[in-house]
């Protein structure tokens, strides 16, 4: 059951922790202009594993710690939705075990070699090499953010 909350002019609703069909999707649009007068509200369930997750069976979250990729908007404790049935290709933002240790940056893809580069200019570009022991873990799919 959903009990709602009401304010001067928005109504709020929290979901119960029994919930799992997904939490209320109003499907009508929030203005971020001018408040849009909204007669009536189409509510229908959403549920995030069913919007973010395209392959529930090799897709996991991980928090981001550090600030390495903030230029690609990767802030410290956001959630990351990780698909580790994608290929790896150039340019993707990649979760890689790099060393004993889990690291997200960019993946620099070339002929002969592979690079690790943070969105955040004072963190060094990683090159990887023989000696490395390296994995691409998986593709980073989305972001969640706190505001």
């Amino acid at each position: 059951m959903i009990v709602p909350k009401s304010s001067d002019s928005i109504t709020f609703f929290n979901p119960e922790s029994e919930v799992t069909e997904g939490i209320p999707f109003f499907d009508t649009g929030i203005s971020a202009g001018y408040p849009a007068p909204t007669e009536d509200f189409s509510t229908q369930r959403l549920s995030l594993d069913d919007t973010l997750v395209k392959n529930k069976e090799t897709t996991f979250y991980a928090k981001v710690s550090g600030q390495s990729m903030i230029g690609a908007g990767l802030d410290d404790n956001d959630l990351l939705v990780i698909d580790r049935s994608l290929q790896p290709e150039n340019n993707k933002i990649a979760v890689c075990f790099l060393d004993g240790e889990f690291t997200v940056k960019r993946l620099r893809v070339t002929k002969d070699e592979i690079w690790l580069q943070p969105e955040n200019p004072n963190y060094p570009i990683i090159n990887i090499t023989e000696d490395n022991n390296f994995l691409i873990w998986g593709i980073v799919t989305n972001v969640i953010k706190k505001v």
